[in-house]
């Protein structure tokens, strides 16, 4: 007995074969873009789907043309995951959307050496071998005060490193009050753990003083370790030892601090209306013999870990194999000395780095950008939803100033039929080709505008020109 008889063999039997929708003029383009072995998988991933809607429902099989455009979906569904979007969160610095955005220079200089043959391990002057951190070197103890300077790949492997190389097997002291815990599983415990140290906990978690190092301290110590709390606050009844006195403390005992920054600046952020923090050159000024940072926080580069500090330290550090596994390539580099090369203009600072230009943003701006969107937004949301201008309050993200926020302004787009209806169109705008990623919160979707340069605007109006409003829930008024 035949497996299949009737229409449904018909339909099966009329099914183009590969090589016929190949030969297609709506296949072209396909093969062009995408080449032949991608083009051909999808065109028998479309007649497979096309057999089992047949098998299922005999039907008029589908032509080598609709064939070829069904393959063209399939292409053109595979596209990249790591693409552009609007972070509309109200978080500058959003761990999950990338952190900082570069400066122009910045991706100029990446896009240069992707491009083309660089200098990167290159003496140009004597024709010989060069070293990566001497592109860096000389910036970074222009702008920190520093003797000498590295970098690696971010700043958990900054510390990673400096541990594994001062305290490898040995004690490293910390107050107890500084143990942090970041995204990530970034434990410090656990990271001294890793770099083979053995961790010595001093003082409380509110309070620690001179007197709980001093008593720490011995033969077997390989490094006093400080660590910024970025991420969190203790208050109340609380004590700290500051770098500067903690410095001259294990100095006197021939140890050296290692001063953890985190998040690290470079400029007094008081400036631009934030909170001041603790510069890495004011922490080198105070006696910390190596101090580490971030590149892609409130620096405003690509992510990175820099390591500033003593010369005899930091070539220690270099000569550690580990280095070689944590550095950073040339892409990076290149944009990190772009970035570094913008603080050397603290003027114009804040008008060419992303990070600080969203940071320092006014209100009345922000506020200003909005109402000239609103009815553009309304009109294309539609009677479904109903859209107004409101304050919202910005934060800086990625662990900096946990507790300050800034004053800004958001597009708050609230359903007038049920609260489904906000989640999918909260969903709708997220599978945009460029993606408008906002926060949903007090039952409103909310688009804070902070991070909406105003050379994106109109590229964000056209991206919400292509939401599919049809799918949306409607409402009836």
């Amino acid at each position: 007995m035949s497996a299949m008889s009737g229409p449904e063999a018909t339909s099966l039997r009329h099914l183009p074969a590969v090589a016929a929708v190949l030969a297609t003029a709506e296949a072209a383009p396909l093969l062009e873009r995408h080449g032949r072995a991608a083009t051909t998988d999808a065109i028998r991933q479309a007649i497979d789907a096309a057999r089992e809607a047949l098998r299922a429902a005999p039907a008029t099989a589908p032509s080598a043309a609709e064939l070829a455009q069904r393959a063209q979906g399939l292409l053109e569904s595979r596209a990249p995951s790591l693409r552009p979007l609007f972070n509309l969160t109200g978080t500058v610095l959003h761990t999950n959307l990338g952190r900082a955005v570069l400066a122009e220079a910045a991706v100029e200089a990446a896009v240069a050496a992707m491009r083309h043959a660089v200098a990167l391990e290159y003496d140009l002057d004597s024709g010989t071998r060069g070293e990566r951190d001497d592109h860096l070197r000389a910036l970074l103890c222009e702008l920190t005060g520093a003797q000498d300077a590295t970098v690696v790949n971010n700043n958990a492997a900054a510390v990673l490193l400096c541990l594994n190389t001062l305290a490898l097997g040995r004690e490293a002291v910390v107050s107890r009050g500084e143990l942090i815990e970041i995204g990530g599983a970034f434990r410090m415990p656990d990271i001294m753990a890793r770099a083979g140290a053995r961790m010595v906990e001093v003082g409380t978690t509110n309070r620690t003083h001179p007197a709980d190092y001093r008593d720490a301290l011995n033969a077997d110590t390989g490094v006093v370790l400080k660590v910024h709390t970025s991420n969190y606050r203790i208050q109340g009844f609380t004590a700290e030892v500051g770098a500067r006195k903690l410095a001259a403390l294990a100095d006197a005992a021939g140890v050296p601090l290692l001063n953890d920054l985190g998040s690290g600046t470079l400029v007094d952020l008081s400036r631009y209306g934030l909170a001041k923090e603790p510069t890495v050159r004011q922490a080198v000024a105070e006696g910390a013999r190596l101090v580490t940072f971030s590149g892609d926080k409130l620096l405003g580069g690509p992510q990175a870990g820099f390591i500033v500090g003593d010369r005899a330290l930091i070539a220690r550090i270099n000569r550690n194999p580990l280095k070689r596994a944590l550095r950073v390539d040339k892409l990076r580099l290149a944009a990190i000395e772009a970035t570094l090369n913008l603080y050397r203009d603290p003027d114009r600072l804040a008008e060419r780095l992303p990070t600080l230009r969203f940071l320092a943003r006014d209100k009345a701006g922000i506020e200003a950008q909005a109402r000239r969107l609103l009815p553009a937004v309304a009109e294309r949301l539609g009677m479904a939803f109903a859209v107004e201008v409101g304050d919202c309050l910005s934060q800086v993200g990625s662990g900096a100033l946990p507790l300050d926020t800034l004053a800004s302004a958001a597009l708050r787009i609230r359903p007038r039929g049920s609260q489904r209806e906000l989640e999918q169109l909260a969903a709708a705008l997220r599978a945009l080709p460029r993606p408008i990623v906002g926060r949903v919160a007090d039952g409103a979707l909310r688009l804070d505008l902070r991070c909406l340069a105003e050379t994106d605007e109109t590229p964000f109006l056209a991206s919400l020109a292509q939401l599919d409003t049809g799918s949306l829930a409607a409402h009836d008024p």
